[in-house]
């Protein structure tokens, strides 16, 4: 059964009044304080930004628990210096983020100017093992049209600056405004990848490998296919939702290659249009069907993503889990639609902040 990982991005806040605290140095050299060799915990593009990684994990409800016990761990030492994690894609409040200390960030802020601003974002990427590059290429090629409906489900977002976005993502919005970011062409094998990804760096518009931000694409660190399109999700039941599903995604795309079913040819224009289309609504309409690419409620089309993982989800013992955290979500709401009921309740974008935080370790 492959394995998954999962790499969280949190912001470090004020506890009671909401703002966004740089933090993250800190909060990283008391985890390694504790351990020394730790890799749980890493500073972000920003100071007030701290990733989390989790181990590789078979068993979805360990990898659950290793999310939730890293969210504490997370909340625990940034409380030490008077701050709360919260597990938000975009901070609601106005802010001037305050660019993390590293030679690699100071060349971004050169090179792309005040835009940095807009990636003053969190995201949550899915790592799922791959026997080999061939492997993961197909993989890649054939998850392409899917990865919108993925996007809808994470969807957590919807404030920007002090004010409604009108976007159930609206970070995705934002970090597609980088030259590297988006869906991907067919890249048919593993030299096409590599000469595509050569390609752009010697542009020079993209500094290295590392900054190919494609919504797919393999992991420069481990033996994996990175699923990057989704926000950090607000509750830790969605993340390990998203990841479950994106496994039989990726084990589903395998089984066609071996098969010699060939991935669909949707072009990239389509594939931005679709993924436009969850970022502004979410779950909350219609999404674009990932195979005719025409709107379609998006409760089919979650539904049609679990009938194309079924085998799958099957395999992996994962069907039920799944079925019940679809059905969970859809009456709960997504992230972007819970952070906009409690700003009716409460009326502020730092109540909203405060309880976000709740929602993170709960």
């Amino acid at each position: 059964m492959r394995t998954v990982g999962v790499e969280e991005e949190l912001l470090l806040v004020h506890p009671n009044s909401g703002e966004p605290m740089p933090r993250s140095a800190a909060v990283v050299d008391r985890a390694a304080l504790d351990d020394p060799g730790q890799a749980v915990f890493q500073t972000e593009l920003f100071g007030q930004m701290l990733e989390l990684a989790t181990s590789p994990h078979r068993d979805m409800a360990e990898l659950g628990a290793e999310i939730v016990g890293c969210r504490k761990e997370a909340g625990r030492l940034a409380g030490e210096f008077g701050c709360a994690v919260a597990a938000l894609a975009t901070c609601p409040l106005p802010v001037d983020p305050l660019l993390t200390r590293h030679e690699r960030y100071h060349w971004m802020a050169g090179r792309y100017g005040a835009a940095m601003v807009d990636w003053f974002v969190c995201g949550c990427h899915v790592h799922v093992s791959v026997e080999s590059d061939e492997e993961g290429v197909a993989v890649l090629d054939r998850i392409r049209p899917w990865l919108p409906v993925l996007r809808a489900l994470s969807v957590n977002s919807p404030f920007w600056q002090g004010r409604d976005s009108g976007y159930a993502s609206f970070r995705s919005r934002l970090w597609a405004r980088g030259p590297s970011a988006g869906p991907t062409e067919l890249f048919g094998s593993p030299e096409g990848y590599r000469r595509r990804v050569a390609d752009m760096v010697a542009s020079g518009v993209i500094l290295d490998a590392g900054m190919v931000y494609f919504d797919a694409r393999l992991s420069t660190r481990y033996p994996t296919v990175e699923v990057r399109v989704a926000d950090v999700c607000l509750r830790a039941d969605t993340t390990v939702l998203l990841a479950t599903l994106i496994r039989a995604l990726v084990e589903t795309a395998a089984r066609d290659w071996r098969a010699g079913r060939p991935p669909l040819d949707t072009g990239v224009s389509m594939l931005r249009l679709a993924s436009w289309q969850a970022a502004r609504l979410g779950l909350e309409q219609d999404l674009l069907d990932p195979v005719t690419m025409r709107p379609r409620p998006a409760v089919e089309v979650v539904r049609a993503l679990l009938a194309h993982t079924a085998e799958a989800l099957d395999g992996s013992g994962d069907t039920v889990g799944v079925e019940e955290a679809v059905a969970q979500l859809l009456h709960r709401g997504t992230g972007a639609r819970e952070q906009r009921s409690f700003l009716e309740r409460t009326g502020s974008l730092r109540d909203v902040v405060v309880e976000c935080v709740r929602r993170t370790q709960g």
